[in-house]
């Protein structure tokens, strides 16, 4: 069937709840449960991890979009945070809340700026992909470019 991908990862664990988090075309990532699930600091969780897919897709969604849209800007990141919530006996990750910061190049361009990202979070797959909410809260600044 046309318009299939499919993506693998393999993962061993090491020792306690840790493990290396691997694909054949990427570096491994060492992963471990979150310090309040017995894990440890400063290592990528599973949490983490999926916070990040959807912020990471946001950005690349956005960034195709802006293209088509042919939209100047300067400069983009975005913060998200995730929430866990203990929901019928289980976790689930309930929320994320995006946070963007889009520096354009003309104030005249503010307005579409917003609703291109707004489109980006719309069709994001893998914010379509899960149960999660996704909040944007977005933040676009103008920076003159003539000096």
């Amino acid at each position: 069937m046309e318009n299939q991908y499919f993506y693998s990862t393999e993962v061993e664990w090491t020792k306690e709840r840790e493990g290396d988090l691997c694909s054949p075309v990427l570096p491994c990532l060492h992963v471990d449960a979150p310090p309040e699930f017995k894990g440890h600091e400063g290592s990528w969780t599973p949490e983490h991890l999926f916070v990040g897919a959807v912020n990471s897709c946001f950005m690349t969604t956005f960034l195709a979009i802006a293209e088509n849209s042919k939209l100047d800007f300067v400069s983009f990141k975005a913060a998200a945070d995730g929430k866990l919530e203990k929901l019928n006996g289980g976790f689930m990750i309930t929320e994320i809340v995006l946070h963007p910061t889009l520096t354009i190049t003309r104030a005249r361009d503010a307005e579409r700026a917003s609703r291109i990202l707004e489109k980006a979070e719309k069709h994001c797959l893998i914010s379509n992909s899960i149960k999660a909410e996704i909040k944007l809260q977005p933040e676009i600044t103008v920076k003159d470019l003539v000096a």
